[in-house]
C-alpha cells in the first residue's frame, strides 16, 4: 500500500500537545510564522510519499552491491537523495549562520519521522549526517566548520559514526583504533571499525567519518579516547575535494533487516586489505575527550532512533488498517444478518489496531513535546527557563529511544498479526516493518543502555527531582480530567476512566523512583536489574498523559459537534487506559521486587 504522512494527528500534537506557538514565539524563529510552517509540513509530506515511499520495498529486495571496496546503493536511492539535497532538507534545523535553514527541532522531528515512515534504510543516511552536523557545530573548530558544514548541510557529502570495533561493542574502553601525530598537526589512523551505517557508498561525492581512535600517549580506557575526522576524499581549504583516503570498505553485513542501508566494515589505513600509509584525520577539540564529543552525536541519534521507531510503527498501522478493511471474512458479532464482513469489525482486531494507534500516536506526542523542550532549552530568552528545559529534555531522551522503539517491536509485531498468514508473505510488505523495526532496540544504545542511563544519569543523579516535577504535571492533566468528567457530558465516564488508570500510572513511578532512590543507597545490581522495567514504564505513563491530554481537548471539542478525527483520538486515549495504562502496575512491581530477585538473577542461574 502506499504511505500516507498523517497530517491531521501530526498537526493535532504540534499544536495542542507539543506547543508549536510557543516555540515559533522563542527568539530566533520570529521568521517561521505558522502557514511557513504548514507549508514546509505539506511539501515534506509531498516528497517523502511520491520519492521515498516507493522506494521502500525495492530496496529491501534490491540491496546495495559491494565490489572491490566500492559500494553501489540500491536502486533509485542515488537520484532519491539526489533530490533530497536539492530540497534543503538536511540542513532544515541546523544554525543558519553555518548553512543550515534554522527551524525548530520539533518542526525537524516531524520531517524526520516522515521520511523514516517512507524508508527506514533511505534515512539513516541523512540521521547520521545530522549527528555529525551536530558534533562539529559544538565542538568542531573554525576551520573544521568552515570546510565540512555547508557541504553536509547542502547533501553534497554525508556522515558517519565510527565506535564499534570487533572487540569493543557497547565497552568503549577496549577501543583499539590508533592516531598517530604527524609533523602538519594531522594523524594518521589505523584500525577497523564495524557496523558502520552508510560507511561506504555512491550516493554523495563524500563521507566524513567521525572515528574514536587511542594517540600513542593516551591513558588506558575511556579516558583515553580522541575523536577524528576522517573523510573518504581529503577536503582542500576551498571546500572542493582532493586525493582519495587511506579508508575502505571491506565488506557489507547481510541483516535481517533494513537491507537498503550499506553497513561496512571500514578499514582505516589499510590500502583495501594491504599495510597501507594510514588513513589521514584531524583532531576535533581535545585530545582524550572524544567519547565526551561523540556522545553529542550519540544523543542526537539516539532521539532520532527513538523517532525511527514512531515512524516504522506509523507504516505499519496504516499498512493493518487498510488490509483490514480491505479483507472479507466471516459474519459480524451481535448482528442477524450472516453477511461477510471486513475483518475491522471483529472485536480483537479492533483490539490489535487501537493498540497499534495508541501506542504509536503517544509516542509520537510525547517524541514532540521533548522536541519542543529542546527548542526552548537552546531558544529561551530566560536562562533559569533554559536550563529547567534542557534538564526535561535529556531525561526524555533515553524514554523516547527506549519505549519509541520497544513499542515499534509490539506495533509491527501486531501489524502481522492483523493480516493472518498473509502477513508472514513478504510480498504484502508487513514482515519487512517487522524485520526493519528489530534492529531500532539495538543500534545507538541497547534498551539497556538507555535504563542505565535513565537510572544512572537522571533519577540517581538529580534524587529524581525531574520525575517528581513531571508527575506533578501529569497530576495536574489527572485533575482536569475529574473536572472535566464531575461537569457531565456524553464522555464524563470515559474521561473518569482515563483520570484513575493515569494516576495509577503516577503511582506506579513514584513506587518505581523510591525503590530505585533507596535501595542504590546498598547496591545497585538490585536497581538495575529493574531498569528496563521502570524505563518502558515511565515511557507507557508519559505517553498515556500526552493522550489524556488529547482526550481533553477532543471531548471538549466533541460536545460542540462530532468530528471524525476527534472521535478517534478520543477512542485510541480511552483505550489505551483501558488496555496499555495498565501494564505500570506490572512493571513497578518488577522494580520493585529487584532486591528480592537479586540473589536469585545470578550468571550461575541463567545457564
Amino acid at each position: 500500500m502506499s504511505y500516507r504522512v498523517p497530517v491531521e494527528d501530526i498537526r493535532f500534537a504540534l499544536k495542542q500537545l507539543a506547543d508549536l506557538d510557543g516555540v515559533l514565539a522563542l527568539p530566533g524563529f520570529e521568521e517561521f510564522s505558522p502557514d511557513l510552517i504548514d507549508a514546509v509540513l505539506e511539501e515534506n509530506a509531498r516528497f517523502v510519499e511520491q520519492e521515498i515511499a516507493p522506494l521502500n520495498q525495492s530496496g529491501d529486495t534490491q540491496p546495495p552491491q559491494w565490489k572491490d571496496g566500492h559500494v553501489t546503493a540500491s536502486p533509485g536511492f542515488k537520484a532519491a537523495f539526489e533530490a533530497f539535497a536539492a530540497g534543503g532538507w538536511q540542513g532544515l534545523q541546523h544554525d543558519p549562520e553555518l548553512g543550515g535553514q534554522g527551524l525548530p527541532k520539533l518542526i525537524g522531528a516531524v520531517t524526520s519521522e516522515n521520511i523514516n515512515a517512507a524508508s527506514l534504510a533511505f534515512s539513516l543516511c541523512p540521521l547520521l549526517t545530522d549527528g555529525v552536523i551536530e558534533a562539529l557545530t559544538l565542538v568542531g573548530s573554525d576551520e573544521q566548520k568552515e570546510r565540512y558544514l555547508p557541504a553536509l548541510m547542502e547533501g553534497r557529502w554525508t556522515g558517519t559514526m565510527n565506535l564499534t570495533e570487533p572487540q569493543a561493542g557497547s565497552d568503549l574502553a577496549q577501543v583499539k583504533a590508533r592516531a598517530v601525530p604527524q609533523d602538519d598537526g594531522s594523524y594518521r589512523v589505523y584500525g577497523q571499525k564495524i557496523f558502520i551505517t552508510y560507511g561506504e557508498h555512491d550516493m554523495a561525492e563524500n563521507i566524513v567519518h567521525l572515528v574514536l581512535a587511542r594517540t600513542p600517549d593516551a591513558p588506558a580506557g575511556v579516558k583515553g579516547i580522541s575523536l577524528f575526522i576522517v573523510p573518504k576524499f581529503l577536503a582542500k581549504q576551498d571546500g572542493s575535494l582532493g586525493e582519495r583516503n587511506d579508508v575502505w570498505c571491506a565488506s557489507l553485513e547481510h541483516k535481517l533487516g533494513i537491507h537498503a542501508s550499506p553497513t561496512a566494515v571500514l578499514l582505516f589505513g589499510a590500502d583495501k586489505g594491504e599495510v597501507g600509509e594510514g588513513a589521514i584525520g584531524y583532531l576535533v577539540g581535545q585530545e582524550n575527550r572524544g567519547l565526551e564529543y561523540m556522545f553529542i552525536m550519540m544523543n542526537a541519534a539516539r532521539y532520532a532512533v527513538g523517532i525511527q521507531g514512531i515512524a516504522v510503527a506509523e507504516r505499519a498501522l496504516q499498512q493493518a488498517t487498510a488490509y483490514a478493511h480491505d479483507r472479507v471474512q466471516g459474519a459480524a458479532l451481535d448482528s442477524d444478518s450472516r453477511a461477510a464482513v471486513s475483518i475491522a469489525h471483529h472485536p480483537d482486531v479492533q483490539r490489535m489496531l487501537l493498540q497499534m494507534r495508541g501506542l504509536t500516536e503517544g509516542a509520537r506526542a510525547l517524541a514532540y513535546y521533548a522536541a519542543s523542550a529542546a527548542d526552548k532549552a537552546r531558544h529561551h530568552p530566560d536562562e533559569q527557563q533554559r536550563k529547567h528545559y534542557k534538564t526535561l529534555y535529556e531525561f526524555l531522551v533515553p524514554v523516547i529511544k527506549g519505549f519509541g522503539t520497544e513499542m515499534s517491536q509490539e506495533v509491527t509485531y501486531l501489524g502481522m498479526q492483523v493480516h493472518g498468514g498473509m502477513g508472514f508473505i513478504e510480498e504484502t510488505g508487513a514482515a519487512q516493518h517487522y524485520r526493519d523495526a528489530r534492529i531500532l532496540t539495538i543500534y545507538e544504545g541497547t534498551t539497556a543502555i538507555q535504563a542505565n542511563d535513565f537510572i544512572g544519569r537522571k533519577i540517581l543523579r538529580d534524587g529524581g527531582q525531574q520525575a517528581q516535577a513531571l508527575g506533578a504535571l501529569v497530576q495536574e492533566t489527572v485533575e482536569q480530567l475529574i473536572t472535566q468528567a464531575k461537569a457531565g457530558g456524553k464522555h464524563a465516564r470515559a474521561l473518569e476512566l482515563i483520570a484513575q488508570r493515569l494516576e495509577a500510572g503516577i503511582e506506579a513511578v513514584k513506587l518505581s523512583a523510591t525503590f530505585t532512590l533507596t535501595q542504590a543507597q546498598h547496591a545497585f545490581s538490585p536497581v538495575f536489574l529493574g531498569s528496563v522495567p521502570f524505563l518502558l514504564l515511565t515511557g507507557n505513563v508519559l505517553s498515556g498523559w500526552q493522550l489524556a491530554r488529547a482526550a481533553l481537548v477532543a471531548a471538549v471539542a466533541l460536545e460542540q459537534g462530532d468530528d471524525e478525527f476527534l472521535q478517534r483520538k478520543l477512542a485510541t486515549a480511552v483505550f489505551y487506559a483501558s488496555h496499555i495504562l495498565p501494564r505500570a502496575d506490572a512493571l513497578a512491581l518488577a522494580v520493585a521486587d529487584g532486591e528480592l530477585l537479586a540473589p536469585y538473577t545470578t550468571a550461575e542461574n541463567v545457564k
